[in-house]
């Protein structure tokens, strides 16, 4: 059984930080795809970053250069480090995962989903 959590979400001043954190019930490593994905009220879900077996990530063009995602070495959980928050950044984070190893880039590559962080960013 298959199971995402995620936790690290808040409130917080434009330009602050918080770091996300994603635990699975199995690894995905080396097996298939992770992503972060975010939805603001009355907006479509987006994708944030994803991040393929070999750890290569690909971001959105609005969080490049601000956010990181990783992987940790030892155990099944992903985590999304945002710095320079911006009160467009504000949204339900979502972790998402696959067991498909390519063209994991939109959401219905995704079977796999977490039940959401909250973040909100103040100006």
């Amino acid at each position: 059984q298959v199971y995402l959590v995620e936790s690290g979400g808040g409130s917080v001043q434009a330009g602050g930080s918080l770091r996300l954190s994603c635990e699975a019930s199995v690894y995905f490593d080396s097996r298939g795809c992770m992503a972060w994905f975010r939805q603001a009220p009355g907006k479509p879900r987006e994708r944030v970053v994803t991040i393929d077996p070999y750890g290569t990530p690909t971001y959105a063009n609005s969080v490049k250069d601000r956010f990181t995602i990783s992987r940790d070495n030892d155990k099944p959980t992903l985590y999304l480090e945002m710095n320079n928050l911006k009160p467009e950044d504000s949204a339900m984070y979502y972790c998402a995962a696959t067991f498909r190893s390519v063209g994991c880039l939109d959401r219905d590559d995704y079977k796999y989903w977490g039940q959401g962080t909250q973040v909100a960013v103040s100006s």
